[in-house]
């Protein structure tokens, strides 16, 4: 049996193990089924516009990127930190008025909420920015919309702000996530800057990728079973290893190993057009109120480099995988005004998305199954860009504890 470490699956948690153990010494070999490396965090090179898998922002508040990633060497590319919700025709501007004092009038005199309930969504986010971020995922515990109403916000707030924002960063409209995830989240949003690569969120992996050595990673090599000596791939091919990290997608975790329950995931489709000229020339989201789609926005006013011109490429996401092209193109009419010019250029229907993440929530599930037998992703710690590194670090460290 060989000493090595095989990780099965190069999404972000299996890449990020890899490094880990690499920068150790231990001789390291990722197994990866598809075609390229990421995982749910690829982009795709369509007539020369770049089109992530599904629309993924980066956010420079996760401490764990802050600290494995070379973000100057992701050249991000940010948005505004604020909204624009559009309700009954029309738009309300909603922004961080530290970040954009400009608009700090505008905000106030949106129609989202009560004065009351400006002051009480003032408070909490008050509160997530100064206490520390343990204190925060050991707080109490219930869903997000209670939590909401325990801060004392209203209804007409949650409605025509909160639900329709979070509905786009949970994939979920009941507020059923975990009020511990949602405060970690939230307090991310308030401290960090939303943003991607100028050359889409396919360089976030690919840049961990590359710190591997040569040959470390296996392309179009499917596991097909965990064995005593270590794998079986898709072509019978046994490699041996004494240690073995399962990094692979929840569901395909689960039929490597019995033991693992996998989550409910979360649905979303990702539409992309292409337009002559951004219809909005600001690099901003816009959220649907009334919940038809869930947020819309010109990539290309943030990102330039997703077109391979002049053109606006717009990004719009729904919950779920059934919604037609056409019935998105018309809400995008009523949001941006006429779209006859525009082409759709692609969806991406996600099926697994993100793991659902309701309470009671383990922040931290175990990432050693059994002697020699590791698991990490997303779905073992929090669903996020920060949780998938984190569970990548997890695994490489008990790792290095159980061989040193």
């Amino acid at each position: 049996m060989s000493d090595g470490v095989i990780v099965v699956g190069a999404g972000l948690s299996g890449l990020a193990c890899a490094v880990r153990l690499h920068r150790a010494g231990m001789p390291v070999r990722v197994l990866e089924a598809s075609d390229g490396v990421g995982g749910r965090m690829r982009t795709d090179v369509v007539e020369g516009f770049r089109l992530d898998r599904g629309f993924q922002v980066f956010n420079t508040a996760y401490p764990e990127a802050r600290r494995v990633l070379d973000l100057k060497a992701l050249d991000l590319r940010s948005f505004a930190s604020g909204l624009l919700v559009f309700h009954e025709g029309g738009r309300e501007r909603v922004m961080l008025p530290w970040r954009h004092p400009e608009h700090a009038l505008s905000g106030a005199l949106a129609d989202v909420g009560s004065v009351r309930d400006k002051a009480a969504l003032a408070a909490m986010t008050a509160r997530d920015l100064a206490v520390p971020g343990s204190w925060v995922r050991d707080g109490a515990e219930r869903d997000t919309s209670e939590e909401l109403r325990h801060w004392g916000i209203s209804e007409e707030m949650i409605e025509k702000l909160l639900r329709p924002f979070l509905a786009g960063v949970l994939l979920e409209r009941e507020l059923e996530t975990s009020s511990r995830f949602f405060h970690l989240i939230w307090r991310s949003f308030a401290r960090g800057t939303i943003c991607v690569p100028a050359r889409g969120m396919g360089r976030v992996p690919e840049q961990l990728a590359a710190r591997l050595p040569d040959g470390a990673v296996s392309l179009g090599t499917p596991v097909r079973r965990i064995t005593d000596e270590g794998v079986e791939t898709g072509s019978g091919e046994g490699i041996d290893a004494g240690t073995v990290v399962i990094a692979a997608d929840p569901a395909g975790a689960a039929e490597l190993e019995p033991e693992i329950e996998a989550p409910v995931m979360r649905p979303v489709t990702t539409f992309y057009h292409v337009a002559p000229e951004s219809p909005l020339k600001e690099p901003v989201q816009i959220l649907d109120a009334e919940g038809i789609i869930t947020d819309t926005l010109v990539l290309t006013d943030a990102a330039p480099e997703y077109s391979p011109d002049d053109r606006a490429l717009i990004s719009t996401s729904v919950l779920g995988i059934d919604t037609g092209e056409a019935l998105v193109r018309d809400r995008l009419t009523e949001i941006y005004g006429d779209t006859a010019d525009w082409r759709h250029i692609a969806s991406y229907r996600v099926e697994a998305a993100l793991p659902a993440m309701p309470p009671p929530l383990p922040l931290r599930r175990p990432v050693r199954l059994r002697t020699g037998r590791y698991i990490c992703g997303d779905h073992r710690d929090t669903g996020s860009i920060q949780g998938a590194l984190v569970s990548g670090r997890r695994a490489a460290e008990a790792i290095l504890a159980d061989l040193t």
